[in-house]
């Protein structure tokens, strides 16, 4: 939106500059093209111009969408702001993903235990201003993430089956403990409960909440992670921030592996014994996802999904 390149009306440059009823020109000193003080000429000092000062940053990998930036952070670092007045031309839509829980491990007990919790997501937009704002990518865990901090914006680890309290955005349940972790408000849910005959729960996602570990005989297949959450923010849709799937201690020798099933959006399946011999799955980097349950005491839990910080500005009218 500008000012017209023809006649000017006084609501013309109110409707592009703003200012309070009844107006006067002398509002819109060193507005447009005008002067700080002295004699306003209407035509020649707004006459196609706007009030629209867009957004002047650095840092990260940027990516240009039609009048919009995305900038991605994969590893901690700074945007800078140098620039951020004008018209709407401050609003900065973020997407903040913490690091995901990793697998449950069974600390030598002969149990399988639960996939690791997706790191937290939150989503929407700020107000920036010119400043330098520190972008913290959180690490993907062994057992709890780590925390992911973009434009003063806190998202919360992901839980480990081994960590008690304070689990992020979903922990995990294990064979022999009832109870998966909660979830934490508005970022994540809550990881599936395991059962005592050998199979873990699932880890919470962003989408969903982790399955808990089915009743049943040997062999019964261990909970699935919960599912992740798909954001555009990037131009396209991605789905990130699953569940670890559960572990399971009786695999069935087979092909069919009993393992829970990893959550959408790149977490890592659950580990499986039983001749299996199968260790839990990473979760993928940048995800935010949890990593497999352990499937037995002499294999270890996959290690969550690092964090992933994204904003997106307009940078021209």
């Amino acid at each position: 939106m500008a000012v017209p390149t023809g006649q000017v009306s006084i609501q013309d440059i109110v409707d592009e500059y703003g200012g309070s009823a009844p107006h006067a020109l002398s509002e819109y000193y060193s507005k447009g093209s005008a002067p700080s003080s002295g004699e306003i000429q209407v035509h020649a000092d707004f006459q196609g111009t706007s009030n629209y000062v867009a957004i002047s940053a650095s840092g990260g990998s940027v990516a240009t969408s039609g009048d919009y930036k995305i900038v991605t952070f994969t590893s901690s670092g700074t945007w800078s702001v140098t620039q951020a007045s004008g018209a709407a031309s401050n609003s900065v839509e973020y997407l903040v993903i913490a690091g995901g829980g990793g697998g449950g491990h069974s600390n030598g007990a002969s149990v399988a235990c639960g996939g690791g919790g997706a790191g937290g997501v939150l989503a929407g937009t700020v107000t920036a201003s010119t400043q330098n704002y520190t972008i913290t990518v959180g690490a993907g865990g062994v057992l709890s993430g780590s925390n992911s901090l973009g434009v003063g914006i806190t998202s919360t680890g992901g839980g480990g089956r081994n960590v008690s309290g304070g689990s992020g955005a979903g922990g995990s349940g294990y064979s022999g403990q009832t109870g998966g972790k909660a979830g934490t408000s508005g970022q994540g849910n809550a990881g599936g409960n395991g059962i005592t005959n050998g199979m873990g729960g699932g880890g919470g996602g962003k989408g969903g909440a982790g399955a808990n570990a089915p009743g049943g005989t040997y062999g019964t297949v261990a909970g699935n992670g919960g599912a992740g959450a798909a954001s555009s923010i990037t131009g396209s849709s991605v789905t990130r921030a699953g569940g670890g799937g559960g572990g399971t201690y009786h695999g069935n020798g087979s092909g069919e592996e009993p393992r829970g099933n990893a959550g959408s959006g790149g977490a890592g399946r659950g580990g499986a014994d039983g001749n299996l011999n199968v260790v839990g799955g990473n979760a993928t980097a940048n995800t935010g996802s949890g990593g497999g349950g352990s499937g037995y005491t002499a294999y270890n839990g996959g290690t969550g999904g690092s964090g992933l910080v994204v904003l997106k500005y307009k940078f021209q009218n």
